[in-house]
């Protein structure tokens, strides 16, 4: 330890430190099992929370546990993902929508070992764009699913990945 002319850097520091680390320790008591690092506490609040449906294996399997329904291709909806993803750990993909009502916007790659990627809920008023980073484990199709006034719609765009992400 060094002191300095006010004889509290050390000792604040190792504080800072110690504080930082049980900060960390009870946040990771929170973190489970869920994916992208949802905590139970979330999970609990939100008595809706899709797990079975980010258990699916595939994108049919995954839409129908998260909605009870398939979807209709639509031209209202539009996705924008590269053609090529030079790394599939961050591919960057987004979706606007002029459907009225939209209520959910969910994300799915066909061949990644988890289908659904990702899903979020729409409060009413709410413009619907939603974009994100998501990991590819390979070459597929990348599939948006909105569900709008009680039905589902969806767009697909196939991404050529060339630098794996999901364990590749």
């Amino acid at each position: 330890m060094t002191n300095t002319d006010n004889g509290f850097s050390a000792t604040r520091r190792l504080i800072l430190q110690g504080a930082g680390a049980v900060a960390l320790v009870g946040l990771g008591s929170s973190f489970g099992n869920l994916p992208f690092g949802l905590t139970r506490a979330f999970a609990a609040a939100n008595d809706k929370y899709p797990e079975e449906a980010f258990k699916q294996k595939s994108e049919a399997d995954a839409i129908k546990s998260l909605y009870g329904k398939t979807a209709e291709a639509s031209d209202k909806v539009k996705m924008d993902a590269p053609e090529i993803a030079e790394n599939g750990a961050v591919v960057p993909v987004s979706v606007t929508t002029t459907l009225a009502d939209v209520t959910s916007i969910s994300f799915l790659v066909a061949e990644n070992p988890v289908a659904l990627v990702a899903s979020y809920k729409i409060p009413a008023g709410t413009m619907p764009n939603v974009a994100n980073r998501i990991k590819m484990a390979k070459t597929s199709n990348v599939i948006v699913v909105v569900e709008a006034g009680g039905k589902l719609y969806s767009a697909t765009k196939e991404v050529k990945v060339t630098v794996g992400g999901c364990g590749g």
